[in-house]
């Protein structure tokens, strides 16, 4: 009952578009797209990284 709350998601980086981190989120609490800085190996720097379903 409680995993229901909970959603596995990627983040996608928005300057290379590849898919680097995975993660999950309480879809209560937060309803909007995650957005965080992350760092971009590809990249090789910080950049904001979206929420993309798995």
């Amino acid at each position: 009952m409680a995993s229901d709350v909970r959603i596995k998601l990627l983040l996608e980086c928005t300057e290379c578009k590849r898919r680097n981190y995975a993660t999950e989120k309480n879809k209560r609490n937060t309803t909007a797209k995650l957005e965080l800085r992350k760092y971009c190996p590809w990249d090789n720097k910080y950049t904001v990284h979206r929420e993309v379903k798995v």
